[in-house]
């Protein structure tokens, strides 16, 4: 943060296809600006842009809320911080150059299904700046200001399984099939629990259950299966040692030692204990 972008390359068109005005502009967009913070909700990230006047950083458009580099990681995306001439990876699609010559912002995708673009910033419902494209993403799980009062009422509200809701990111952001798994183990909830028969007992226990979950995956680096999934550094996450219900089929529960149980869920999967997480009657 606080420094000042020389020159982005985009290696790749899909990598900016939400940029609906070209790779020219993209490039010429941040060009010169500075990064203020690294944001986040969910599994959206963003960069406030900046501009020097009269020696002091100020946000981009004075007259509205600024605008800011925002990127989604899809499922193979990396944002890679690498010293400048370090060889280009292999899935390499941008690369954001600065003024200092330090190190490169890359960002670096496989499958290309996620990308970044350059936005204006808004205010969401609550009142909060965040990307236009980011205003129908709810509240992150770990947000302290996350409203549970109101995410337990819209469980009542709409009947549907609970995994299906805890995934829906316009109620709740940034938890995904891993740790949406792990967290209902742990709160020993079905994934198709009825929605609607939630009682706030319940919603408090799977809500803290992925807090937990996710607090101790990030303290240890996240979940790495293979290559694809480091962080910035380029190091794996270790949670994968830890996992108590995901991709562990056929395994004995490590709390009541009955075989942990897989069955197909949204093109995915849900794994659980048939024992512990009883589906509801």
């Amino acid at each position: 943060m606080g420094r000042t972008i020389a020159a982005a390359e985009v290696l790749h068109p899909r990598a900016i296809r939400r940029h609906t005005d070209g790779s020219d502009d993209f490039a010429a967009r941040v060009a010169g600006l500075t990064l203020l913070s690294a944001e986040r909700r969910g599994k959206f990230l963003w960069l406030p842009l900046g501009a020097v006047v009269s020696g002091t950083v100020e946000a981009t458009e004075p007259a509205g809320l600024g605008e800011a580099v925002t990127g989604h990681l899809g499922m193979s995306g990396q944002l890679l911080v690498q010293p400048a001439g370090t060889p280009d990876e292999k899935h390499l699609r941008i690369r954001f150059a600065f003024t200092d010559g330090g190190p490169e912002l890359r960002f670096v995708d496989q499958r290309t299904f996620g990308g970044m673009t350059v936005e204006p910033l808004e205010k969401d419902r609550h009142g909060v700046v965040v990307p236009s494209s980011v205003t129908h993403i709810a509240r992150d799980v770990l947000d302290p200001e996350f409203d549970v009062d109101f995410f337990h009422s819209e469980l009542r509200r709409r009947d549907t399984g609970l995994k299906r809701a805890l995934l829906d990111q316009t109620r709740v952001s940034g938890i995904g099939n891993i740790y949406a798994d792990e967290a209902l183990w742990s709160a020993r909830l079905h994934y198709d629990k009825p929605t609607s028969k939630m009682r706030r007992p319940d919603t408090d226990r799977v809500l803290g259950a992925a807090r937990e979950v996710m607090a101790a995956a990030l303290a240890v680096g996240g979940t790495s299966f293979d290559s694809l999934y480091v962080d910035v550094n380029g190091d794996s996450g270790y949670f994968a040692r830890s996992l108590h219900a995901y991709g562990r089929e056929g395994e004995p529960c490590d709390r009541c030692g009955t075989p942990i149980r897989r069955e197909s869920f949204m093109n995915r999967s849900s794994f659980f204990c048939p024992k512990c997480q009883r589906p509801a009657r």
